[in-house]
Order: structure tokens, then sequence, then C-alpha cells
């Protein structure tokens, strides 16, 4: 059974949703951030980047047990492990990868700062919230326009590039986003919604997850805690 250390966020979800699409046995978690559960030594040990998710698998690639953090290294490893969700060795092996490459550099950092400005900022700063709006809206547009040309994100069929980028725009609301400005992405967006083991996934640990009220889970998750040697 593989142990996902997890919290109910966008790359949170990634993980849960594969491992549900993928039938895998597996056991959730909880790594309360707001807490600070992430600096804990135990997590750190198998994301020392504390960062959630992370995963054991008792069972790797040797057969041993086999730590890996990141979540789209871990959506790569799932889909080697069960040969689901990353087609190939051809050229749509790559194409997918492409796109999982950019959920990673492009779509999770900037909808995250995003999201940072519009909802959790202390003061209002419009040039942020400008700022990073107008990349969601440029970002949005990309997908949308890939979408007119292929049903799903990678390639021709459902794929991790699809798993990984879904979660992220689950809050287009507070992105400043209208979803049906962006009418082929809409129509992908419901159809994943749609999926049993999708909505399985993202109600893993979501019941644990609380709105951020008081400053000091704040200051874990947004404030100098992040920087301090440890």
């Amino acid at each position: 059974m593989i142990d996902v250390f997890s919290w109910p966020t966008p790359n949170g979800h990634k993980v849960h949703i594969m491992l549900e699409e993928c039938g895998l046995e597996y056991r959730a978690l909880p790594v309360n951030i707001g807490a600070g559960d992430q600096f804990k030594p135990e997590f750190l040990a198998v994301s020392p980047n504390n960062k959630i998710p992370a995963i054991t698998d008792p069972e790797g690639p040797d057969g041993r047990p086999f730590s890996l953090f990141e979540s789209g290294a871990i959506l790569v490893y799932l889909a080697g492990k069960t040969g689901r969700f990353l087609p190939g060795p051809d050229r749509t092996r790559y194409e997918v990868l492409q796109w999982v490459m950019f959920q990673m550099g492009g779509v999770g950092p900037m909808l995250g700062q995003n999201h940072h400005f519009r909802q959790y900022a202390p003061t209002s700063l419009p040039y942020a919230i400008d700022r990073y709006t107008n990349e969601a809206r440029r970002l949005y547009g990309v997908i949308d326009r890939r979408l007119a040309m292929s049903k799903w994100l990678g390639c021709g069929e459902y794929s991790i590039a699809d798993i990984a980028t879904w979660p992220w725009l689950r809050n287009w609301k507070n992105q400043g986003i209208e979803l049906s400005d962006y009418p082929h992405l809409e129509k992908w967006f419901h159809a994943i919604e749609e999926r049993p083991a999708v909505q399985r996934g993202v109600k893993v640990l979501a019941d644990l997850r609380k709105p951020l009220q008081d400053d000091k889970a704040r200051e874990i998750l947004f404030g100098k805690t992040q920087y301090e040697r440890r």
C-alpha cells in the first residue's frame, strides 16, 4: 500500500486523483500545512523541500521501499508503475510530458500567485493582482487553444497532463476568470469533473481543510517561517 503524505490542495489532488484513476491501494496521511506539519523531521525525510505531496511506495522499482516528492514526478512514477495515462514511447509521450511541464512551470506557480494576491494578501496590491490575473487569463487562453485542436490536453487520450492541470483550474472564480470565456477548456473541465475517480480524489482529506482565519496559520504558510533554517 502506498503512503501519500498530502493535504487537499491542487498539488495534493493531482496525486489523489492519479491513485484513484490507477486503482492503486493507498493511505492518505494528512500534512496540515497551516499547522506547520510540513516542517516536521519525519515529513522532511521524504520531502526535503517541505512541500506536499510526497509518497512512499513499499514496492519501488527495485522491489524495495521508494520515496518521492514533487507532484509531477509522482504522476510520472505512478504512470510508469501502472502503464497508464502516459502513452508512448513514441512522440505522444513527449507531447504529454511537455504539457505536464507547462503545468509545473506555468499553471501552478502563476495561478498560485494569482490566488494568493487575490485572496490572502494582507493589503490591496493592485499591480500584483493585475499582473497575475492577466497571466492567468493568458494561461487559460493557451489551454483553450490547445483544446480546440485536441479533446485532451496532452494527446488524443486522457493522461497525466489532464490530471496535473485540472485541479489548478477548479478555483477559476477566485482567479478572476469566467470559464465561459474559454469554451473548449470549459467542455474539457466538465468532462474531467464528471469522472468518478476525480470525484473521489478531490474528497480525499477535504473534510480536514479549514479557511485560514488566524495570523499564525498565515505566517506558517506565507511568512518568514518558510525561510527559517532548519
